[in-house]
């Protein structure tokens, strides 16, 4: 046994899961319908997850909403009307409720309650849970679905503290909203909350400073409201719509076109971009299949942006500051905007160039940088997440030997699959590192996820097993299949938090599987018909 808890266990689960987002509501329901005891540990005071927290004004997600959204249940897919093209934060939060709802999710999640630690004992191969709340819980599997964009990143900006103005982290924004109205705003940060939030703040504040250390990629949304007609279109069409989307890279129902950038017309190309355009958002990168593999391909790309960018931004000196020029286009996420560049046409609103004049501290009146001060009323950070491993080193999960995940990942981490790590047995870690997480439809792969984490106990059980666990090489092969993915990319190139670059000390790991949603699904699929290759089934 592993330096567990001294404190008496309370009660006993076949599973334990941290988190109760899209992840975390399906992993309960599923895995009560097969029989299993579940207990849920969620910190905040309801479910959703990141659409709980993330708050701030213009969050909206960039998969379109008819296929953001549970496909476990026809029914449910018939009964919800979803109101835009690409849904707000409130009305994705609204959905995730109506599902809890629907099938009574909440009764199996314990709502204000942290994990703090989660134990191996070696000899039973269960795992002793602990909360902020005292609560000690054993668990036959533990099943982390705290999310990989769940842990804001602070800066450690000199002088915040002495700040007196207000201070709003994008990831924490208060519930009752904010009324900038008559104030001196300043936001840090434009990655995808910061250029989302900005058009909106610059309707409210009298003046608003954008301090932009690197500019990123955006694609206007091209959001539009569904009608009658539009919906029972898509309801009528969901299975196939499915189906594309499960045989898809990003899972989505779009496709490439199926050839190179480079081998059309510059009249055809131009026709596919723009018709990516009115689509709108992130499958812009998805053009053509070479677009984030070869640097002449994603050039066309970039230049067709640029275009369309310049042509609505009245200040050229304004455009070469917002236009990127360290990274190719989609080896970041690119950002699903409304009006962003347009935002820097009003009078009211001044861009701070960071890499010419970097902050260096913060007083109670404001953010001084080499060049100047800036008198705030408030400062708004929208500097991201500690993203893929951050929510996990929050808490103390220690396997086999009294070894910490913290210590094992310290030179980034290292997956089965995703799902397995040696060392680690009955713990399975939701669309984390190694699996396509945050480049796939986060609903479609948390589904696929948990179903698979699903079957894979019923087939422990089936046989009278007792755990299941990576083996040290399968560990070691994926991560170097992951890595020669990962060099072969565009993706790879950029300094993003993909690779944790944005988190100092951060070992540079791209952690993402880049083969795309349904390579990975076929993958993983054909290791569980084969008997779950490459793990140990451990015996009772």
């Amino acid at each position: 046994m592993n330096g567990q808890d001294s404190a008496p266990i309370t009660a006993s689960y076949d599973a334990v899961v941290v988190g109760a987002g899209i992840a975390g509501v399906y992993a309960v329901y599923r895995l009560r319908k097969q029989g299993l005891t579940v207990r849920a540990f969620e910190a905040a005071s309801g479910v959703g997850g990141v659409w709980f927290w993330n708050r701030y004004p213009g969050a909206r997600c960039d998969v379109e909403s008819v296929d953001y959204s549970y496909s476990f249940s026809p029914e449910l897919e018939q009964e919800w009307d979803w109101s835009e093209k690409y849904a707000t934060q409130p009305e994705i939060l609204r959905y995730i409720n109506h599902v809890a709802d629907r099938f009574d999710i909440r009764r199996d999640i314990q709502f204000e309650t942290r994990v703090t630690s989660a134990v191996l004992d070696e000899d039973t191969l269960r795992w002793t849970v602990s909360t902020d709340r005292g609560d000690v819980v054993s668990a036959r599997f533990f099943v982390a679905a705290a999310g990989p964009l769940s842990n804001a990143n602070t800066p450690d900006f000199a002088g915040l503290d002495t700040f007196t103005g207000d201070v709003f982290h994008t990831a924490y924004w208060p519930h009752e909203g904010v009324d900038f109205t008559g104030k001196r705003v300043g936001v840090i940060g434009t990655g995808s909350s910061g250029i989302q939030s900005i058009p909106h703040i610059a309707e409210q504040a009298e003046r608003l400073f954008v301090f932009q250390r690197s500019a990123n990629y955006s694609v206007p949304a091209g959001n539009a409201p569904l009608d009658d007609a539009t919906r029972a279109g898509q309801k009528a069409t969901y299975a196939e719509r499915r189906r594309l989307s499960r045989e898809s890279g990003g899972g989505s129902p779009h496709r490439a076109i199926p050839h190179s950038a480079l081998e059309l017309s510059e009249e055809e190309r131009r026709a596919a971009y723009e018709e990516r355009w009115q689509l709108g958002g992130v499958l812009y990168s998805k053009t053509f299949p070479d677009q984030l593999t070869d640097l002449a391909a994603n050039d066309t790309a970039r230049q067709f942006w640029e275009e369309k960018v310049r042509a609505v931004i009245d200040d050229p000196a304004i455009a070469e500051l917002l236009i990127p020029t360290d990274h190719a286009i989609g080896a970041k996420r690119i950002v699903t905007d409304s009006g962003y560049y347009e935002t820097y046409n009003r009078d009211n609103v001044e861009l701070v160039n960071l890499r010419a004049a970097p902050i260096v501290g913060m007083d109670e009146h404001g953010i001084d940088t080499t060049d100047a001060h800036y008198d705030l009323d408030a400062i708004v950070l929208a500097t991201g997440f500690d993203a893929m491993t951050g929510s996990l080193e929050k808490l103390e999960i220690v396997g086999r030997g009294g070894r910490s995940l913290k210590e094992k990942w310290a030179a980034g981490p290292e997956t089965y699959l995703g799902l397995g790590i040696d060392g680690f047995p009955n713990f399975f870690n939701l669309t984390g590192p190694g699996s396509p997480s945050v480049l796939a439809n986060m609903v479609l792969h948390s589904e696929l996820h948990v179903d698979w984490v699903a079957d894979a106990i019923a087939y422990l059980d089936d046989r009278g097993a007792a755990g299941i666990e990576g083996t040290p090489e399968s560990v070691a092969d994926w991560v170097e299949e992951c890595r020669t993915r990962a060099e072969a990319s565009l993706l790879n190139t950029a300094n993003s938090w993909y690779l944790g670059a944005n988190i100092p000390g951060r070992p540079r790991v791209f952690m993402p599987f880049l083969g795309g949603f349904s390579a990975y699904r076929e993958i993983i699929t054909e290791v569980a018909e084969s008997g779950y290759k490459g793990f140990a089934i451990l015996e009772a």
